[in-house]
């Protein structure tokens, strides 16, 4: 699915939809008698080409819609409105070889909202919703070699470290002993 580049929504939903002025409507007239149930699995959503460690939120995401209070369904009882907000943010992938992938990652905000019974008022439209907006800032991840210098460091800092811990151990084993021999010299029980 190709989507312009401005914020703006996708949706299914039961029901005829038309537009109407500037409004979207469903004609939920012949599921006026029928339980909905908006349970999905969201296999794949992605914006753009994929880039060594990308990593899609939704990717897998399984909804089951709740059931209602006291654990019956009422007829004409619509489970209620799945939505997803998205926002999205271009990023550029720059391999070693500096070929560039332009992208997309986003971050979610999960909500579901039960319908409420039609002759109450209800107005939610069951389905499943998202909703997307796309920032105005790039991000741009890059590739980059360490040279051995940087390695050669790295591994002098974890031998210091491991210097530095052995010897407060050696030094509080070292402490521990002196106190139990001047106990013991001075003949008190430990």
């Amino acid at each position: 699915m190709q989507v312009n580049k401005v914020a703006g929504n996708f949706h299914f939903a039961a029901g005829h939809s038309y537009q109407q002025g500037s409004m979207h409507i469903h004609d939920m007239a012949p599921f006026a008698d029928k339980t909905l149930d908006f349970t999905h699995k969201i296999h794949s959503l992605s914006y753009g080409q994929p880039y060594p460690g990308m990593r899609n939120p939704l990717d897998g995401v399984m909804q089951v819609a709740p059931q209602p209070k006291g654990g019956e369904t009422k007829k004409g009882t619509a489970t209620g409105m799945f939505q997803y907000f998205l926002k999205v943010v271009p990023t550029d992938y720059v391999y070693l070889s500096q070929k560039s992938t332009e992208s997309n990652q986003y971050s979610v905000t999960e909500n579901f909202r039960a319908a409420a019974d039609a002759s109450a008022g209800g107005r939610n439209l069951p389905g499943v919703f998202f909703f997307y907006d796309l920032s105005p800032i790039r991000v741009r991840i890059q590739e980059q070699k360490s040279s051995f210098l940087h390695f050669l460091t790295n591994v002098c800092a974890i031998v210091g470290g491991i210097f530095a811990v052995s010897g407060l151990i050696d030094n509080t084993v070292y402490q521990a002993e002196q106190v139990i021999r001047k106990k013991i010299d001075l003949g008190k029980n430990i």
